[in-house]
């Protein structure tokens, strides 16, 4: 009989795959999504020669993570080799969706370029859909060995991974029509008295790109989701829909980072020293056995609540060399994790 494989409480099963590409890093909004992915992105810079850790949430944090502005051009992260860093808004320029259906060196296109717009400019996604195309493009023009993705809220995360498989389909409609609607423009142009043609090309060149999309996303040699979470009723129910909604679009997720567990100092006679922390790790108890029970076959990451805020490279690199060491707290105090930091 095969025996049980043993899921360990750290993140070596992430660092120890070699043709891992893409690791996106999610879940409820407040849960520390930024310090996990930041801290896990220093950690991978010491294995790969190039790492690029992406924001792709509205409200972008890695810039007070890192203590260093970042733009939508990949730029080197202070203080930690192999790393860079970028943010990026979820939609691009409305100029970017329009370039798809229309020639820009053509001055007579912009009545045109206003009805396909419309007519096709406006599927749902397709903005997001060309930012993550962009995203791709960005990664490969700078062979990237490893991309570590910080994304927006549960939400916002599910719909941009979504978005490849569902306008798959449409836009291969499109390109079947795409005869049909260029004559339907030259008629429309020609009775407008505009010389106007559409430039269906792009299109072509897109679904070749989508459909690596749809591949590397479903390959777990490529591509997994690192969710996390903190031990209370409303992440716990978050992460758990997650879990289930990323199954269902095959996407690989086998790490639970488990954030802000509160370990309580105690006096020398090996009480609880505050009523408050006795209280919150009470109740944390109860949803770490919980997450126990249902995720036995994840590798669950349980991280201290720091005594102080992790943001800073040298803050960030011991935060992750916690997700690959996790420390026993059985008989040392947080502050014992952080004494030799210095403060600010």
């Amino acid at each position: 009989m095969e025996e049980d494989f043993e899921y360990e409480p750290n993140i070596k099963n992430i660092l120890e795959q070699k043709e891992l590409k893409w690791i996106f890093v999610g879940g409820k909004g407040g849960v520390g999504k930024t310090s996990v992915s930041c801290s896990l992105a220093v950690q991978l810079a010491k294995l790969h020669s190039s790492v690029l850790i992406i924001s792709t949430d509205p409200a972008h944090n890695i810039a007070d993570s890192f203590e260093q502005q970042f733009t939508r051009t990949p730029t080197k992260v202070k203080g930690v080799d192999n790393l860079m860093a970028m943010e990026v808004d979820s939609a691009p320029p409305q100029e970017s969706i329009e370039e798809i259906f229309t020639d820009p060196e053509n001055e007579q296109q912009n009545f045109m370029k206003n009805v396909m717009k419309d007519v096709v400019g406006n599927l749902p996604g397709l903005d997001e859909l060309i930012a993550l195309v962009n995203i791709f493009k960005i990664v490969d023009q700078h062979q990237f060995d490893v991309v570590v993705f910080d994304t927006a809220p549960t939400g916002h995360t599910l719909r941009l991974l979504s978005i490849p498989r569902s306008i798959d389909k449409v836009l291969r409609q499109l390109i079947q029509m795409k005869s049909w609607v260029g004559g339907l423009v030259n008629a429309m142009s020609g009775s407008l008295g505009v010389n106007a043609t559409v430039n269906m090309d792009t299109m072509d060149e897109l679904l070749p790109v989508i459909e690596r999309l749809n591949k590397e996303l479903k390959d777990p040699d490529i591509t997994t989701f690192i969710c996390v979470c903190i031990p209370e009723f409303l992440s716990l129910y978050e992460t758990e829909r997650l879990i289930q909604k990323l199954t269902a679009l095959d996407i690989d997720t086998h790490n639970v980072v488990v954030n802000q567990v509160v370990y309580p100092d105690k006096t020398c006679d090996g009480d609880i020293a505050c009523g408050l922390c006795a209280s919150r790790s009470k109740m944390q108890t109860k949803y770490l056995e919980q997450i126990a029970d249902l995720y036995e076959d994840f590798h669950v990451i349980k991280m201290p609540q720091m005594p102080l805020e992790v943001k800073g490279t040298t803050v960030l690199k011991r935060f992750g060399e916690f997700l690959v060491t996790p420390p026993d707290m059985s008989d040392q105090s947080v502050h014992d994790l952080v004494k030799d930091l210095p403060t600010k």
